[in-house]
């Protein structure tokens, strides 16, 4: 653990953890033991984290979320307020299960929208966004813009977060950074990047 972080006093950072540069842990949040965070993450709070999770840099995790292990986040992710990740596909409380915990991917960019349930053995793509009081049961591409119970995909979106817009030729650009895209049947290509 660095010394260029913030911790609140009511916060419970374990022995054993790896903490980045300049990261925020705010009140009644628990980083348990193994877990590696990248620079500049913030945790609210009441949030709970790991143990042996792995996170990369600029992660922005909102008020009342549990990430347990078998999670993995990239760089940039966002997970929204009291969104909730599982990491066993047939819990019993009786039973322990700890050797069948899925790995659950976040790719780059992607933003998890506020009470999303994310169950375990995905992968969310590159600056997907799953909206609001998703559930998500299979893999999202990068890009793509899911909502709803079980989440269904309905567009795509820009690394900004914005709709992608499509021309007649199936072209759109990139609102944040002038990539251009190319809507081919059902995948979405990288045809221009700056």
């Amino acid at each position: 653990m660095n010394t260029r972080s913030f911790i609140h006093q009511s916060s419970i950072v374990d022995e054993r953890v790896s903490l980045g540069n300049g990261c925020k842990v705010w009140h009644f949040t628990h980083i348990l033991s193994g877990s590696v965070i990248g620079n500049n993450c913030s945790f609210g709070q009441n949030c709970v984290v790991g143990p042996n999770i792995k996170m990369g840099n600029n992660c922005k995790v909102q008020n009342n979320v549990s990430i347990y292990e078998g999670v993995e986040c990239e760089d940039d992710v966002f997970l929204g307020p009291s969104m909730v990740f599982t990491n066993v596909i047939n819990p019993r409380a009786f039973i322990n299960r700890r050797g069948e915990f899925k790995k659950t991917l976040l790719k780059r960019g992607c933003s998890i929208g506020a009470n999303v349930t994310i169950v375990c053995g995905i992968v969310i793509g590159k600056y997907a966004f799953i909206g609001a009081g998703s559930v998500v049961i299979k893999d999202v591409p990068d890009f793509a813009l899911v909502v709803g119970n079980p989440a269904r995909q309905i567009g795509w979106v820009d690394k900004a977060g914005l709709r992608l817009e499509f021309d007649k030729n199936g072209i759109a650009r990139d609102s944040f950074d002038n990539t251009q895209y190319k809507l081919n049947h059902s995948t979405l290509e990288v045809i221009y990047a700056d």
